[in-house]
């Protein structure tokens, strides 16, 4: 297996990832829409101001993440930590909605109540199937 190549197919071709976090021995997880920018190797998601993911990031930024494959089993997964971008929605609106047309009218309409965060990681888990599998490292 060519891993980075089938790392970038992979984050390119799924556009939801399960968000794991936990706080105080509590964990959660939730399917966010996400982005990753080849360049700066980094995962983009944006999520509402208020929303609880926010305080939990607050107090524990280290997070875990797997896409959700639509056919079959290949996915990626990675642990990483989590912080609030410096961009917004808008600065990767075409990037979104080119990965995912209905997010255009999500950013249109909702935009100036989404915050854009980012997860930087250093090692993914590439998996195609139950024997093929392999290590990307940033």
């Amino acid at each position: 297996m060519h891993t980075e190549k089938e790392f970038l197919r992979i984050m390119n071709s799924q556009h939801d990832m399960a968000l794991a976090t936990s706080v105080d021995g509590v964990a959660n997880v939730r399917i966010v829409n996400f982005y990753y920018d080849e360049t700066s190797k980094k995962i983009f998601f944006s999520t509402f101001k208020d929303n609880n993911k926010v305080k939990e990031f607050e107090q524990n930024n280290n997070i875990a993440i797997t896409t959700i494959p639509h056919m079959g089993t290949e996915h990626v997964k990675l642990k990483g930590k989590v912080q609030k971008s410096e961009l917004t929605i808008y600065d990767l609106k075409n990037e979104f909605v080119n990965k995912i047309e209905d997010y255009r009218e999500t950013i249109e309409q909702m935009g100036q109540y989404l915050a854009l965060y980012e997860i930087v990681f250093e090692k993914a888990v590439v998996i195609l199937d139950f024997e093929d599998k392999g290590n990307y490292c940033v």
